[in-house]
């Protein structure tokens, strides 16, 4: 009887093992992936930024058209 309960304590350590090596090498592809992801939504944001001053600029330089020309900008 304690020949089988070991044998059967060293298939599940070896079980929870290579688990644990599965759930390793998730959890670092993971966090590459977020890595990633991070780094792109930084991308993201700063254009984003970036095409919000230029839109700002040009109402500006619309508005100051508009004025010009005599017509209202009250939109």
């Amino acid at each position: 009887m304690l020949e089988t309960t070991l044998t059967q304590l060293e298939r599940l350590v070896g079980e929870l093992l290579q688990q644990n090596q599965s759930q390793t090498e998730s959890i670092s592809r993971l966090e590459q992936e977020l890595r990633q992801l991070k780094e792109e939504n930084d991308s993201l944001q700063l254009a984003a930024m970036e095409q919000e001053e230029q839109l700002g600029s040009t109402l500006t330089r619309l508005q100051a058209i508009l004025q010009r020309s005599g017509v209202s900008s009250d939109a």
